[in-house]
């Protein structure tokens, strides 16, 4: 702020050019800038007209407060780190996850800043970077591992964090996390009610926890229903489109061909069908397909696949309510949610 700016009375209108200050909100709504500052931190001791009052003119006038000075005055940063690889597919999980995070985070001081990092470097890169700068107040991470670094390293800094998935370390800690198991388990059952008996499952890479989901409600559910498991292990779901259907083109031109298969994602499925037609059969009626999806795309160009739903808005809004819950102090324990599938029509 310059020497004209820090002497201008407080009851002189501010200058159009300049970033909107509390200074602006207490001129706009005429109280004083004490006022305005107990109101914006929902002080009590301001009634919730004031409050809202103030908060109106705020959203008006585009005003949010200055991270430097919110981190000097109070060590917090008001940022929640959501941490991504770069090779997450965008249509299916970050742009309705971002949008259920910032859902939550639009009602609160926290504003969410998005961490990258490549599946090729070391995942713990992005978590020691907002740790050892102290970038962030909480952290979202996705991708979990049974023995996951990224936790380990968190829960022995003591640091708020939700993830996207479970882990098996016998740590407790906040998640969201989509039944896989039941996914898989559920989608045997429709194929083999559709007649089907040889399955075939694209599945997650072997690395990460739900894999271990979706194998043991796949295996499961070929005992109690009694179907085949046809074996798709050159690929998964972190593979290339081309690659996948490539596979499956081959898979189908195989003498032990599945009539039914099972894909992890919406991007597998569309990848998978281009395998089937690829080797001259037809959908719906040489083999049925279940998918897991997270838009209605799927649906709408491929009305034949049979479709369970993960819903990754609900999982953004879960997650940022945990993250929250646990910056304030609320035991893990308490923070733990599960989504299920749901048949899409």
């Amino acid at each position: 702020m310059d020497e004209k700016t820090k002497s201008r009375p407080a009851n002189m209108p501010p200058s159009p050019n300049e970033r909107p200050t509390l200074k602006t909100i207490a001129f706009m709504t005429g109280l004083g800038i004490t006022t305005v500052s107990r109101a914006l931190k929902d002080a009590p001791d301001i009634g919730a007209e004031t409050k809202e009052r103030v908060r109106l003119v705020a959203a008006q006038v585009g005003y949010y407060p200055n991270r430097a000075g919110v981190r000097l005055r109070t060590g917090k940063t008001n940022v929640i780190s959501l941490i991504l690889s770069l090779e997450e597919e965008f249509i299916g999980l970050t742009s309705p996850m971002v949008v259920g995070i910032s859902e939550i985070l639009a009602t609160t001081q926290y504003h969410l800043v998005i961490t990258p990092y490549s599946t090729r470097s070391d995942p713990l890169d992005p978590v020691r970077y907002v740790l050892d700068t102290g970038a962030a107040d909480g952290v979202i991470i996705s991708r979990t591992e049974p023995k996951d670094p990224r936790v380990a390293l968190m829960m022995e800094r003591n640091f708020p964090f939700g993830t996207h998935g479970r882990t098996e370390m016998g740590l407790v800690h906040p998640y969201h996390d989509f039944d896989n198991e039941r996914f898989a388990y559920d989608a045997v059952r429709m194929l083999v009610e559709r007649g089907r008996r040889r399955i075939m499952l694209l599945h997650p890479p072997p690395s990460l926890t739900y894999h271990m989901h979706m194998r043991s409600g796949f295996e499961r559910g070929l005992r109690d229903f009694g179907a085949t498991a046809v074996p798709f292990n050159k690929v998964d779901l972190d593979d290339s489109l081309a690659d996948i259907r490539a596979a499956c083109e081959a898979a189908m031109q195989a003498p032990d061909a599945p009539d039914g298969m099972i894909s992890g994602s919406g991007g597998g499925a569309v990848a998978l069908v281009a395998g089937i037609e690829a080797a001259g059969l037809k959908l719906a009626r040489d083999v049925d397909m279940v998918s897991k999806q997270s838009n209605d795309l799927l649906q709408w160009l491929r009305p034949e696949v049979i479709t369970l739903r993960e819903d990754f808005r609900l999982a953004g809004r879960e997650l940022a309510k945990a993250v929250i819950a646990r910056i304030e102090g609320q035991s893990a324990i308490e923070l733990q949610t599960l989504s299920f599938p749901v048949l899409q029509n």
